[in-house]
């Protein structure tokens, strides 16, 4: 059984004959204690508080039948490690030339646009954030100001705290309201129309992060923390 916060993409699920349906992660609607294991990839990064973060890993261990397990997958900070580069660092030659039309000029649109009343009000956290997580040694630096940066896609992470540009594929050809767009090099008359940029925010992890969070937890106990592909990794057994 799965579940995702897109309607979208369960309906994607229900298509394929998968049993999917919509929720959040903070609060799961299945009974306590009936799942033999548990998956969460990629879903823990986005959330904007180190309480909400680890709010969402007990609502997965709530879900574990004692003995059960739990694997999470979340972004890491360092995309390089052990001196080998991460297969989304790696991807950067063979879309280069893309990256660099949609790219450049449009971060720092959106970084000039973003007064600091339009903030998130997510971001009014990262000093806290980034309080805590001065002893992690990951090198992240503190924001300047209330802005979240934006990143630069497959490239190095400079912040622990940023949007990452979303490129919608197929244009539109009315701008929406709220959405910055830009355009879509290529020779299709659909690729030539405007590609909305949405920006999602991240929280990516220093090595060791992860599993210290899911160790504050006295429910479970972690039999694994591993690095993978620009991932931190954890395996949890439910005491």
């Amino acid at each position: 059984v799965g579940c995702d916060r897109s309607k979208n993409l369960v309906d994607i699920c229900g298509e394929k004959h998968f049993q999917a349906f919509v929720c959040d992660a903070l609060s799961v609607p299945i009974r306590s204690g009936s799942c033999d294991a548990c998956i969460s990839i990629a879903v823990i990064h986005h959330f904007s508080t180190a309480e909400r973060r680890l709010a969402t890993i007990r609502e997965l261990a709530r879900l574990l039948r004692p003995g059960g397990t739990a694997l999470i997958y979340v972004w890491a900070m360092e995309q390089e490690y052990k001196n080998q580069k991460s297969k989304y660092l790696k991807e950067k030659n063979a879309s280069k030339n893309k990256e660099k039309e949609m790219n450049t000029g449009t971060a720092q649109k959106l970084l000039s646009d973003q007064g600091p009343d339009n903030s998130s009000q997510d971001s009014a956290s990262s000093d806290q954030l980034l309080n805590d997580l001065k002893d992690e040694g990951c090198g992240a630096k503190p924001v300047a100001d209330s802005r979240l940066p934006v990143h630069t896609n497959r490239t190095s992470f400079h912040s622990q705290d940023l949007l990452v540009p979303w490129h919608l594929k197929g244009g539109t050809k009315k701008k929406e309201e709220g959405v910055d767009t830009v355009s879509v090099p290529g020779g299709s008359k659909e690729s030539q129309e405007l590609s909305p940029v949405f920006h999602r925010y991240y929280h990516v992890f220093c090595e060791g992060e992860l599993e210290a969070v899911c160790r504050s937890l006295d429910c479970v106990r972690v039999q694994k923390s591993y690095y993978d592909q620009g991932n931190w990794c954890v395996i949890l057994e439910k005491l």
